[in-house]
């Protein structure tokens, strides 16, 4: 009886400890749109990292801000109340050095960004936010910005002259904005279709595939090409929260995301073709910018980033430097 009454004790044990096992999860957020590129390559990184951590441990991936925005989710990094994020334009908020990518005009294309991610990200940026608490596990494509609105075509920075242009709460953004002579907004990115539908907002600057995610174009009439910006977005964790993971989980974490990286930049490539014309067909009247104009009007940005962040020239030199490569 003493032998039949252990046993089953060391069975519910067993079950016990198999059902907590069972429970184990890794909350993984992001603020963008199942349809943008930014929710896409979420879903891909998922459905990878969740393949190689098998059974043991459950993926919750929330979408559309659900956990809240990335000024909210960076704060449940650092809390561990969310394991994995993706933060894009708000990281230089965190540290200065991340605002070289809000600097216009900057990125010439994605195989420059990969060489910029390789040589300056992964080294100087990474640790940097290191240093704040985050660990930044790998850098994935938010994807080249351009601007809409409900007034004008925009050609020139001039003609931006007065328009409310929500940025994402960047000062850097509102800055370059400000500079080209419109009225930044700094708003969340889950408050931006309200806005543009009930006038607070004249227009707003993102990808295409944000743009179109979100419905955005539904509410715009005109979509001007400026290629302003190309936004990475980092995968980040907390740092606390990264150094308690496993290393088995770490480097499932690590090569999900470096084979999702190389599906974001050629998903991001497809998108750039397909949504044009998909937002062309809808009545959106699109058209380029002036790129001469544009960047002769960012020199002031430029000039503020050097004399601001601590190295900022010598990062600018040799993110410039490495687009020929």
């Amino acid at each position: 009886m003493l032998k039949h009454t252990l046993a089953l004790t060391a069975l519910s044990l067993i079950l016990a400890a198999g059902s907590t096992q069972a429970q184990e999860k890794l909350v993984f957020a992001i603020g963008g749109s199942p349809q943008s590129l930014q929710g896409q390559t979420a879903q891909e990184f998922t459905r990878l990292l969740q393949e190689r951590l098998g059974d043991d441990i459950k993926i919750e991936y929330y979408d559309s801000g659900q956990l809240g925005d990335e000024r909210q989710l960076i704060q449940r990094l650092r809390m561990g109340t969310v394991d994995l994020a993706a933060i894009s334009s708000i990281m230089s908020s965190v540290s200065p050095d991340f605002a070289l990518f809000d600097l216009p005009y900057l990125v010439k294309d994605r195989d420059h960004l990969k060489r910029i991610d390789d040589e300056i990200v992964m080294t100087n940026l990474a640790e940097s936010a290191e240093q704040r608490g985050l660990k930044i596990v790998s850098t994935w494509e938010n994807g080249f910005r351009h601007i809409t609105n409900s007034r004008r075509a925009i050609t020139t920075p001039d003609d931006l002259d007065g328009l409310r242009i929500r940025t994402p709460q960047s000062d850097w953004r509102t800055r370059m904005f400000s500079t080209w002579g419109a009225n930044p907004t700094p708003m969340a990115f889950s408050e931006v279709f309200v806005g543009l539908q009930t006038g607070v907002i004249d227009g707003q600057e993102n990808p295409l595939s944000n743009i179109y995610g979100a419905r955005l174009h539904e509410v715009q009439e005109y979509l001007s090409l400026s290629n302003h910006v190309y936004t990475p977005i980092w995968l980040t964790a907390g740092q606390g929260g990264w150094n308690q993971f496993s290393e088995e989980v770490r480097e499932a974490i690590s090569e999900a995301a470096a084979e999702t990286q190389a599906w974001a930049f050629a998903r991001g490539a497809e998108l750039d073709e397909e949504l044009l014309e998909t937002m062309r067909a809808a009545g959106v009247a699109i058209n380029e910018v002036d790129r001469g104009a544009f960047i002769d009007a960012s020199t002031p940005v430029y000039e503020v980033f050097a004399e601001q962040v601590d190295g900022g020239q010598e990062l600018v030199d040799r993110a410039m430097a490495l687009a020929d490569d």
